[in-house]
């Protein structure tokens, strides 16, 4: 199941920051030197539970990232690290998962920690499972289910993944990072072919996109972030909505049993083109599923022109072999003589 990694990994890394009402010292963000040394001496898995636990006090670069690769630094490192920064971090808590989190007990917390600091999927289900069970009001369990509906997703199993997106946002109603979550994964073909109320999941995932969307124009400025840097931060959050309500849209245009719906597949294509315009960083995915968008609607040139971003932007990746054939494809069938028109009728 592909959903956009990044994004959801990078909160599941800020949120382990929540620092809690029992007490705990001052969280301070590690530097770069310290980032390095503890690459060096410690490994990659503890520099990631440390740098999500602690944040990082400077943002991603070229250089920075050329010094961790010297340093033996894993993509998942660089990507923890990037989603550590300050800026990040400010999106987490704008998103309602910030780093002044709900008051629970030294208990919860310890078992809360738990879970947010684990990378074993299979073990971070359990864990959940079981703060779950003992404590059934705790006012973070909205997001413990988020953290096992990301856990499901690494297992690649879309229906657990929907399953606990609901217990999170039946407790946190307006709960974004789960709202990102559910929308990415519920118009998604791997999750439809389980379903046979397929219309009734698209309308779900359809309304909780914008649900989503209204969260994310009701955010605010955080201190001394302007008005320029809020509202780069929003446009990242609609891309990733507006991604996927473009799925969304897709596969209501390929239900009908009269064939395709073009007034949503003019809707995918607004919605895909939104996505990619929006964003600093478009995701290959939805180049690809904007090419997809144009082939059915027969415009095979706009089509091209996608599928050739997609294959750029995914480089090294199967997307790229996609595009490719795509491309082909579609190359071959505009240098294809016309059908010979239909003799009139007498």
């Amino acid at each position: 199941m592909k959903i956009k990694i990044a994004l959801l990994m990078g909160a599941a890394l800020i949120i382990s920051g929540l620092i809690f009402a029992q007490g705990p010292s001052p969280v301070v963000p590690m530097t770069e030197k310290e980032v390095v040394k503890e690459l060096k001496s410690q490994g990659a898995d503890q520099l990631i539970k440390d740098v999500g636990a602690r944040g990082v006090d400077f943002e991603m670069d070229p250089d920075i990232e050329k010094t961790l690769r010297k340093a033996k630094a894993t993509d998942a490192v660089v990507l923890a690290v990037k989603n550590a920064g300050p800026k990040a971090r400010a999106n987490a808590k704008a998103a309602g998962v910030g780093l002044t989190g709900p008051k629970i007990s030294a208990e919860e917390g310890k078992a809360f920690d738990a879970i947010k600091t684990e990378l074993d999927p299979d073990r971070a289900i359990a864990l959940a499972e079981d703060f779950a069970a003992k404590f059934p009001e705790s006012a973070v369990l909205s997001y413990t289910y988020w953290f096992e509906a990301n856990a499901y997703q690494q297992k690649n199993d879309p229906v657990n993944v929907v399953k606990y997106c609901h217990k999170s946002l039946a407790l946190k109603k307006d709960n974004l990072m789960t709202l990102l979550v559910l929308t990415s994964v519920e118009p998604q073909p791997q999750f439809l072919t389980t379903r046979v109320d397929k219309e009734k999941v698209l309308e779900e995932a359809e309304t909780a996109s914008q649900e989503a969307l209204k969260l994310i124009d009701a955010l605010k400025n955080q201190p001394n972030e302007t008005d320029a840097d809020l509202a780069k931060r929003k446009a990242e959050y609609q891309a990733s909505v507006y991604g996927s309500l473009g799925m969304v849209h897709l596969q209501k245009a390929q239900l009908g049993l009269m064939g395709i719906d073009k007034d949503e597949l003019v809707k995918a294509e607004q919605s895909y083109t939104q996505a990619v315009t929006l964003s600093a960083h478009p995701d290959a995915r939805d180049y690809f599923r904007l090419g997809e968008t144009y082939r059915i609607d027969g415009k095979l040139d706009q089509a091209i022109e996608a599928f050739t971003k997609a294959g750029e932007l995914g480089q090294g990746t199967a997307i790229k072999q996609y595009s490719d054939a795509a491309i082909a494809e579609l190359r071959k069938a505009k240098a294809a003589p016309p059908a010979p028109a239909e003799p009139k009728k007498p």
